[in-house]
């Protein structure tokens, strides 16, 4: 099913971009969730016209991610966890852990934008990227210390 990105989904593509999805994960969460369109052969005509609006509207983002990205570069948040043998964690730190450490630091950051493949399971200080827009990341230093 090809679909019609309206916002960048990350390991998808970015906003105005045709992209090829399974059906089920179009139908029941790319289009509900209003991140994409069906790419019908009317909306691909129309997405043509629009294309100048949306690099428009990229670059607005880009440069409120600018201003954002300068705020949080470097920014270091502490997440504190308990601990088993050998420094190892019970449970592992996850994005939307991070991302809500940096929503009480005054961030509004979604938990999909912090880039973590996996969560950390060990104690010690990771440093993490943010997608903030297109092309805007910033790096922000996460502590994970005993609880």
């Amino acid at each position: 099913m090809e679909v019609i990105l309206k916002e960048d989904v990350p390991k998808l593509g970015e906003m105005g971009e045709i992209v090829e999805v399974a059906p089920g994960y179009g139908r029941n969460y790319l289009i509900p969730e209003g991140l994409a369109l069906p790419a019908s052969s009317t909306q691909k005509k129309e997405l043509e016209h629009q294309k100048r609006q949306i690099e428009e509207r990229k670059e607005a983002q880009r440069a409120a991610a600018r201003s954002v990205q300068e705020d949080l570069d470097g920014i270091a948040i502490t997440i504190p966890k308990r601990v088993a043998d050998e420094d190892k964690l019970y449970g592992s730190v996850t994005a939307r852990e991070i991302a809500d450490v940096l929503e009480q630091e005054g961030f509004e950051v979604e938990h999909r934008f912090v880039m973590v493949d996996q969560g950390f399971d060990e104690l010690g200080i990771y440093r993490v990227p943010i997608k903030l827009a297109s092309g805007v990341v910033a790096h922000i230093l996460v502590w994970v210390v005993t609880m």
